[in-house]
């Protein structure tokens, strides 16, 4: 009674094993459980991301990080009366804000690379010449009592971020005179850092004003437009600008020696008044300006590489099936679980070659190793040179085509698309003569 069930048992582990349902749902298990080691490789590349930043962080805390140049900015503090709940007389200050009403910024930008471990950094230094008038202040469209205006303490004020950055004294010209430039805002209704001077408002129709900044930064230097009209020209050595913000330049030139650029914008493009009270309006909101950020992002690269795992894992797969079936060749689950292996371990050798090397170069040589490392293995398991050689040849096309959706910005997704439809294409031609419902019939008696 023994040897009959010993042959049932027999008989059902061999259809088991040669069951080309089970082999696919094998195969898609074990492709879905690949999932999790790639998922946790675009963690890797995230937080190695997260390093870099920290990295330009911590440099650009002692440089001088991102500026944000809002100003000159005219405030002036007024009294507001009212009464109280005993009927006295008392009052409030409140701040009034005026505008300039031509204001033109002209400077150069010099940008440097800097290394943080194996991090690269952009910082820069920028000397800008601010120059332009205001027209004298006018309180009479607010009803406002000239005596009520304080006008003995008024001031100037310009908003830089992060004054860590400031390199040198700033003078301000002030209808020819020079005046005193000191930190600290008496309010910070329009800005919250910058700094001020004390000037002196004549009788004057119009007042003229002239000052320079010599300014650290990094990555990022934009403008808020504070003129009724603000013209801005800016010119660097740096090769590789990104012009952003509110407002893109109206005339540019970018070429390996640098870029220079102009803007010019009015009151009318943007969504504030020439003079205003109190906090009412948000200037830094129509704010504009150049990045002098390292053309390419390799972490990025590294991060779109990485979501395309799946389908090198699903082709690659397709592959070594269609080779089973078209060839009648034995490749084990196992055998795949370790193909599934290297072909994750191909991502996390591309983000540490990038750090050191650049990403293009960087992908050759993983892509080299990967694909190396497989052809030894399949060909030891063929041990047909043939079949070795196609599968090199169509790993190797299955990388050079990924690499290049990831070179192309526009174009990727037409170029992947089509080239998804090409292989099943491919697949769809490569099987059309396969009589799947025969398989287990005549792969059976040629394994017994």
């Amino acid at each position: 009674m023994e040897e009959p069930e010993k042959n049932t048992i027999s008989k059902i582990s061999d259809g088991i094993k040669n069951s080309i349902m089970v082999k696919l749902i094998a195969v898609a298990v074990i492709g879905l459980l690949l999932l999790i080691p790639a998922s946790s490789i675009e963690s890797l590349i995230y937080e190695r991301q997260l390093n870099r930043d920290m990295a330009i962080q911590e440099v650009s805390d002692k440089w001088g990080r991102e500026q944000v140049l809002a100003g000159p900015i005219l405030n002036i503090p007024y009294r507001e009366y009212h009464e109280n709940k005993d009927g006295e007389l008392r009052y409030t200050v409140h701040y009034a804000h005026f505008l300039p009403k031509t204001l033109t910024i002209d400077g150069k930008v010099d940008a440097d690379r800097r290394k943080r471990g194996i991090y690269e950094i952009v910082l820069y230094n920028t000397k800008l010449q601010f120059s332009g008038t205001f027209d004298k202040p006018d309180f009479n469209i607010w009803s406002i009592d000239p005596q009520n205006v304080h006008w003995d303490e008024a001031y100037v004020s310009i908003g830089i971020p992060d004054m860590s950055g400031i390199q040198k004294d700033l003078t301000l010209k002030w209808n020819g005179k020079n005046h005193v430039v000191e930190s600290g805002l008496p309010e910070k209704e329009v800005i919250n850092s910058g700094l001020i001077s004390r000037v002196a408002i004549g009788e004057q129709e119009v007042s003229n004003f002239e000052f320079t900044v010599d300014l650290n930064g990094s990555r990022q230097l934009s403008f808020v437009p504070t003129g009724k009209r603000t013209l801005v020209k800016l010119v660097s050595p740096w090769p590789d600008p990104s012009f952003n913000g509110e407002f893109l330049p109206d005339d540019r030139e970018v070429g390996e020696g640098g870029f220079s650029a102009e803007w010019e914008v009015l009151d009318l493009n943007r969504n504030y008044p020439q003079q205003w009270l109190g906090d009412t309006q948000h200037i830094h909101e129509a704010a504009f300006g150049v990045g002098l950020l390292l053309p390419v992002d390799e972490y990025q690269k590294n991060m779109r590489s990485a979501k395309y795992a799946i389908l090198v894992i699903a082709l690659s797969f397709i592959i070594f099936f269609l080779i089973e079936i078209l060839n009648k060749k034995r490749f084990h689950p196992f055998q795949y679980v370790m193909v599934g292996l290297a072909i994750v371990l191909f991502y996390s050798l591309l983000i540490s070659f990038t750090e050191h090397m650049g990403f293009n170069l960087a992908y050759l040589i993983s892509s080299i190793l990967v694909i190396g490392l497989i052809t030894v293995y399949v060909a030891a398991v063929f041990k047909t040179r043939m079949l070795t050689i196609l599968v090199t040849l169509l790993l190797t096309i299955i990388y050079f085509f990924i690499f290049v959706i990831l070179q192309l910005q526009d174009f990727a997704l037409l170029v992947g698309s089509l080239g998804l439809f090409g292989a099943l294409a491919s697949l769809m031609y490569l099987s059309r003569h396969i009589n799947w419902y025969e398989l287990n019939t005549r792969t059976t008696p040629e394994a017994n």
